[in-house]
């Protein structure tokens, strides 16, 4: 099926060096819905269509399954992998699309427990759930910024969102714990000197679970477990010190102490460090007068 120009392919932000084939676990798209008949187009992910704006009368069908309702600011419903649906619009519409690698939606699963029917991801129509509007939020936030938090932090809500859908769909809570041994010391040190040693380079949670020797969202608990706070956020406390080290130093300029450090623009940086450190790259620089 042709792409329509309103359903384009993967944000490049999002995309290594592979290309197209090396899909973000996650990524995100806002998408406008014409009026009249469409037919969303086959996605090798699983697709969830958040609803923005004025509330929109439509109707719904999925194979034999057909509905009528109407669509209301922050409301999804769920597209799974190869699967389309078809939409009758009164009005034209605009969707924010969070596209689910199906990858992390089996990792998810494993970890889980999860076994038979409750694997597949059924599909669902105006369903409302704030997690998942959260999640949502944030990544039309990032995608707006350029990705200033990586990979690894899109990474770390696919693994949520992976989550939670499987939350609703049993209507059982997730919860982080795991049974069986944590996360042994030699392969958090292993993690954290390879953090160490590639601050500069847009690390991804799959990359440091292969490092720990551990599925994707069993590392992400275990991990936390073991360091008291996600993944995201410790790389990201790891760059803002080694930035902060540099600055005092006085040896580089802002934008090249930016890329040394991994972070996507020399802005995120100076919003990071005011944001976490209560600091100015100049305050920092200041510092050294009185050492």
């Amino acid at each position: 099926m042709t792409r329509p120009a309103c359903y384009p392919h993967p944000s490049a932000a999002l995309l290594g060096s592979a290309g197209s084939h090396d899909l973000p676990l996650l990524d995100v798209l806002t998408s406008p819905v014409p009026i009249g008949l469409f037919n969303s187009p086959v996605d090798a992910r699983h697709v969830l269509c958040l609803h923005l704006g004025d509330p929109v009368p439509v109707s719904y069908r999925a194979g034999s399954y057909e509905r009528q309702g109407v669509r209301l600011h922050g409301q999804f419903c769920v597209v799974p992998e190869g699967s389309s649906t078809r939409w009758t619009l009164t009005q034209p519409a605009t969707s924010l699309l969070l596209r689910l690698s199906p990858q992390i939606l089996n990792d998810t699963a494993e970890s889980m427990k999860l076994s038979g029917q409750h694997v597949q991801l059924a599909p669902a129509i105006h369903i409302r759930d704030p997690q998942i509007e959260c999640i949502g939020w944030m990544m039309q936030a990032e995608d707006h910024d350029a990705y200033p938090g990586g990979r690894i932090f899109a990474d770390s809500l696919a693994v949520a969102l992976a989550a939670r859908l499987f939350a609703l769909q049993s209507r059982k809570p997730v919860t982080d714990q795991l049974t069986g041994p944590g996360l042994p010391g030699w392969r958090l040190r292993h993690v954290i000197d390879y953090v160490e040693s590639h601050l500069d380079s847009d690390l991804t949670l799959a990359e440091l679970a292969v490092v720990a020797g551990f599925s994707l969202s069993h590392f992400k608990t275990l991990f936390r477990q073991a360091m008291g706070m996600p993944v995201h956020r410790y790389v990201m406390e790891r760059r803002l010190n080694r930035a902060r080290q540099l600055m005092m130093e006085g040896k580089q300029s802002v934008t090249d102490i930016a890329l040394e450090t991994g972070f996507a623009h020399p802005s995120h940086l100076v919003r990071s460090m005011r944001s976490v450190l209560g600091l100015s790259p100049a305050q920092i620089r200041g510092m050294m007068t009185f050492i």
